[in-house]
């Protein structure tokens, strides 16, 4: 028995732990000690043993069930627009400093305050829209009651809505919340007092629109007046600034006389100088040219005389020839007087037909042509 005894001793231990270890993987299995957490939520996991918190953003987290536990919070913007306070004829309806039931349109705007979250996020309400409500009526009451039915319509909005925001944010900072805006929207008035309303409203727009017509033609006149001035102001500046200028110019045109008549004097010397210079060049240019004259003169009748010698001793040679050639010719005919009649027939070719005739008893071939043959 003793043995038997001391080997279930050993064994026990390793049961032990294996149903522990079973135990463990069951409860893993059923509740997985992993959660997601979505980008528009934050999380936060609470260490049950020490009271231990951790802020998760988008992601995983481990979360160990009996020791952990974990609570996931929106972070989108909540809107809230109260019913109660929306109509005049409401039993829950907004009253003025006269006594006047008003409606209001409202839209909050906030979220959960994510600067301190892990000091705040127990408090945070799980119905956060009752409790905002709640805190918005204990104020919006006190503040609407403070001002008149004409500055909570049109003059003191924004004054209203700023007193509500800066009263209704440390009421929902204490419960974890941060307030993005409040917007007033449209008042509901009662229907009598929305007609009296109206048509002094319309009495105060005419009144209004005349009075900013009237300051709008004041303010035009004023403005002529402004532009007259401005102008005359600029017309003295102008003719004072154009007398300067025409001072200043005289100035500066007796000064350049003071050069300029120097300089014209030094002119009509230098253009003396040069008439004289031209004059002097002319009387050298025209002696230039009479005796270049002269010289062509003398050139052309040395010239003229040199061809009339030229043309007397041509001539001279030609009467020479033309005589010695007239002996040649008178002693070729002397000794040949048939050429005679050659030489006529010869000029008389181009002018007349040639007629064959007979010989004349001259001998001569033209007395027939002349009528001095003999006739039968």
């Amino acid at each position: 028995m003793k043995p038997l005894l001391a080997k279930c001793t050993k064994l026990k231990w390793p049961l032990i732990t294996i149903a522990v270890l079973s135990a463990i993987g069951y409860g893993v299995y059923k509740k997985p000690p992993f959660t997601t957490v979505q980008g528009n939520e934050l999380g936060i996991r609470t260490n049950l043993l020490t009271g231990n918190t951790t802020q998760f953003k988008q992601g995983s987290a481990i979360v160990i069930p009996g020791i952990n536990s974990f609570k996931r919070i929106s972070l989108k913007d909540r809107v809230l627009q109260p019913k109660a306070i929306a109509s005049s004829a409401g039993k829950e309806a907004l009253q003025s400093l006269e006594g006047l039931s008003i409606g209001a349109n409202v839209i909050i705007r906030y979220n959960v305050d994510e600067t301190n979250l892990l000091n705040t996020y127990a408090s945070i309400p799980d119905n956060d829209k009752q409790v905002v409500e709640s805190a918005f009526y204990g104020i919006a009451y006190k503040i609407f009651s403070k001002y008149t039915v004409r500055e909570i319509f049109s003059s003191k909005r924004d004054e209203i809505t700023e007193t509500l925001e800066n009263s209704l944010k440390p009421l929902l900072a204490n419960d974890g919340l941060a307030l993005k805006s409040i917007q007033l929207g449209s008042i509901d008035l009662p229907s009598d007092y929305r007609k009296g309303m109206d048509s002094l409203l319309a009495e105060e727009l005419a009144s209004e629109k005349m009075r900013y017509t009237i300051e709008l033609q004041k303010k035009k006149l004023q403005a002529k007046e402004l532009e007259a001035e401005s102008e005359k102001q600029r017309r003295e500046i102008s003719a004072q600034a154009e007398a300067k200028t025409q001072i200043i110019a005289a100035q500066a045109q007796e000064e350049a006389m003071k050069h300029i008549i120097p300089f014209k004097q030094r002119q009509i010397e230098q253009r003396k100088l040069e008439a004289e210079a031209d004059t002097a060049a002319r009387i050298q240019e025209a002696q230039g040219n009479a005796k270049a004259r002269i010289i062509e003169a003398d050139g052309e009748a040395s010239a003229r005389k040199k061809l009339a010698e030229s043309d007397a001793y041509r001539i001279e040679q030609i009467g020479k020839a033309n005589a010695n050639q007239m002996a040649k010719e008178g002693e070729l005919i002397s000794k040949h007087p048939g050429l005679i009649q050659k030489a006529m027939v010869d000029k008389l070719s181009d002018k007349i037909q040639v007629i064959i005739a007979p010989p004349s008893t001259s001998g001569f071939v033209g007395d027939n042509l002349l009528g001095n043959g003999s006739r039968d």
